[in-house]
């Protein structure tokens, strides 16, 4: 596995007994330094695999860190931030997981990549008592466990949306889902069906493909066939950019909406000028936004990783990394001992928090839901997104719809 920090930390010590696995609620926990002020935290990235791209999310997160130390903002407290390579394999991910508690003492997991990924990692996290704190995936899972604090909606908010937004935006009767068959996809097309079933109305196709998927031919044409006049897809950057090639190929021409993650330049270098006019749903802020925080994203990753994209992309990292140093903001403001636990119960006081390009990010015990709205960008001919409806609410019967 490839490894990557940027600040070295000393020991740790023993962890807390608040949840299942935790030590004394008065020590620190493992991961934190007292001696010099340092937290570490890790991640596990798919440096390898089907989407080594991805690594733009933690290069973000790393920015965003980096740029918490050098601007004071854990008043003389600094990040150590380490990650390790999973290929985008869920078993990977706990393994780096396991290796980032045992031999690198970290505090908490902060901004790890990947839907199925994060839901792997789950059980063992429950098992030591490690914290999650901005998972960069949108699975129904990671929204039921109190360890669990995810930024991004829940992928079936996110697909309920681009459904709402076909019918009553683009005045289309007839709608598909194209989903990754995994967390992700199972997850957008439960909000998907929801919604559909609420509209008293039934999917044109409904279409998994595997994540390695690079030929949407059979998939396309079913599409066709089904008469579709738009699709909603929910999977990487990749796959969108292989199914536009593939409806380029046989002439299948609809309306295509797809997830906020795939607004990004990463997508438009795949799929080049196929990308015009493609809608996406998102919970962030323009990226081109004057915002203050949004601004800290473009400035510093532009300083630190110069050939990465600004893109919404990257600043879906730098968010989730942003969620982990207000979190711990919190924690030192408490006067709490620095514990994992406390760390947990902080964050279910967070309300309505300004987190990176997210807005009014809130929980509480029960409800770890933390983006609550998104507004629809469609890409552009000039290689920008640009919003084309604000912001609003979830449709109700999804967002309020009990978690498994």
């Amino acid at each position: 596995m490839r490894r990557r920090s940027f600040l070295s930390t000393g020991g740790a010590v023993a962890a807390s007994a608040a949840l299942p696995g935790w030590a004394q609620a008065q020590q620190a926990s493992p991961g934190i330094d007292t001696a010099t002020k340092t937290v570490t935290v890790g991640a596990f990235t798919p440096i390898s695999g089907p989407v080594p791209f991805y690594t733009i999310l933690t290069h973000a997160a790393e920015s965003c860190f980096k740029w918490a130390n050098e601007t004071n903002a854990l008043n003389g407290w600094k990040i150590n931030y380490v990650t390790y390579d999973d290929g985008y394999e869920p078993a990977r991910s706990v393994a780096v997981t396991r290796r980032l508690v045992e031999e690198n003492k970290i505090f908490a997991l902060a901004a790890a990549t990947g839907t199925a990924q994060s839901v792997a990692v789950i059980p063992y996290a429950k098992e030591v008592g490690l914290p999650m704190i901005g998972p960069i995936g949108g699975a129904t899972a990671l929204f039921s466990e109190r360890l669990v604090y995810p930024l991004l909606p829940d992928y079936g908010w996110s697909a309920a949306a681009n459904l709402d937004y076909a019918f009553n935006g683009l005045n289309a009767s007839r709608v598909a889902l194209l989903w990754e068959n995994d967390e992700l996809g199972r997850s957008a097309q439960r909000g998907f069906d929801l919604h559909m079933s609420t509209n008293k109305k039934t999917p044109a196709e409904s279409i998994p493909f595997e994540v390695r998927n690079t030929d949407f031919t059979p998939h396309v044409r079913r599409l066709a066939n089904a008469k579709a006049e738009v699709v909603v897809l929910f999977g990487s950057n990749a796959n969108l950019a292989a199914a536009l090639k593939a409806a380029e190929r046989i002439g299948y021409e609809a309306k295509w909406m797809a997830p906020f993650f795939t607004a990004d330049p990463t997508t438009r270098k795949l799929a080049g000028s196929l990308l015009d006019g493609v809608y996406f749903s998102s919970w962030l802020l323009p990226v081109t936004s004057d915002d203050s925080d949004v601004k800290a994203y473009r400035d510093n990753v532009g300083k630190y990783y110069p050939n990465d994209p600004i893109g919404v992309f990257g600043l879906n990292g730098w968010s989730n990394g942003a969620l982990f140093v207000k979190g711990f903001q919190m924690l030192l403001a408490s006067g709490k001992p620095l514990t994992r636990a406390n760390l947990v119960d902080v964050m279910e006081t967070m309300t309505n928090q300004n987190v990176g390009g997210a807005r009014n990010v809130s929980f509480k015990a029960g409800d770890h839901r933390g983006a609550r709205q998104e507004g629809i960008l469609q890409a552009a001919a000039d290689g920008t997104f640009k919003l084309v409806r604000e912001f609003r609410p979830y449709p109700a019967e999804v967002f309020d719809a009990k978690l498994a």
